[in-house]
């Protein structure tokens, strides 16, 4: 199923290597016309993200508990960087606690997202995410369709 004319370029930042692999299995057979960058960290992540020659994301997807550096502290350093300020974020997290929904959606988080326990359901969370979400800029932030579990 192709959803883009132009290519999209994610960026994952996740700790748990065998997450990424499925993830990218995910996108892969959701569209074929993407472009994946894997971080194992926050730091690596913020690195990334102020070097000079990096291909702007349109969206990143963001564990909340990573080593070096949290989601939530990227979250803040990625929202205080103009460059950043329209890209989408999507927390990417195995936590439901409420009080890590409200403070991502304060910080400027577009959507959170309890991570799916199976494939296949990982897989229809991120098919309706690159169809609605990661279009979506800050000032279109909307608690009724902040959090999406299945």
């Amino acid at each position: 199923m192709r959803l883009f004319e132009e290519k999209i370029n994610i960026v994952l930042a996740d700790d748990d290597r065998d997450e990424y692999d499925l993830f990218k299995e995910a996108v892969s057979e959701i569209n074929e016309n993407y472009n994946l960058v894997f971080f194992p960290n926050g730091k690596e992540l913020i690195d990334y993200l102020n070097s000079e020659e990096i291909t702007d994301p349109d969206i990143i997807f963001l564990d909340l508990n990573m080593p070096f550096m949290s989601g939530i502290d990227c979250l803040r350093l990625i929202r205080a960087n103009e460059k950043y300020s329209d890209t989408a974020i999507a927390i990417y997290s195995t936590s439901s606690a409420e009080q890590d929904q409200e403070d991502t959606f304060t910080l400027g988080a577009n959507v959170y997202i309890k991570k799916p326990n199976d494939y296949a359901a990982m897989k229809k969370v991120l098919q309706h995410i690159f169809k609605t979400y990661w279009q979506y800029h800050t000032s279109d932030m909307n608690r009724d369709t902040f959090l999406i579990s299945v």
